[in-house]
């Protein structure tokens, strides 16, 4: 057998002893890492992990205060989205809460 070959098949020994002595070593780490956790009563965010992303749909966004009021009927508009029937085409001016 040539040189290269004997090298070869000692890193692929030795990688297969360090991966064997990883595997015992990482088991021990996290046993002793949760012996330590249920000794301390420690949660995720004490040891500085962020909260599992939520599934599914956001939470709402509380609603905009109303920016615009018509006198006649009471009815506000934020100034978000499409303007309601009683603004569309009209001076905004004039509906804006806090100057009628």
């Amino acid at each position: 057998m040539s040189q290269y070959a004997d090298l070869k098949v000692q890193i692929a020994k030795l990688q297969a002893q360090a991966d064997e002595a990883r595997r015992v070593e990482v088991g021990n780490v996290i046993a002793e890492i949760q012996r330590q956790i249920a000794e301390y009563g420690l949660t995720p965010q004490d040891l500085g992990f962020a909260a599992a992303a939520r599934r599914g749909r956001p939470p709402k966004k509380a609603p905009l205060p109303p920016k615009y009021r018509d006198p006649k009927s009471g009815n506000t508009w934020s100034g978000r989205g499409k303007p309601p029937k009683w603004i569309a085409g009209k001076s905004r001016d004039r509906f804006l809460i806090g100057q009628s």
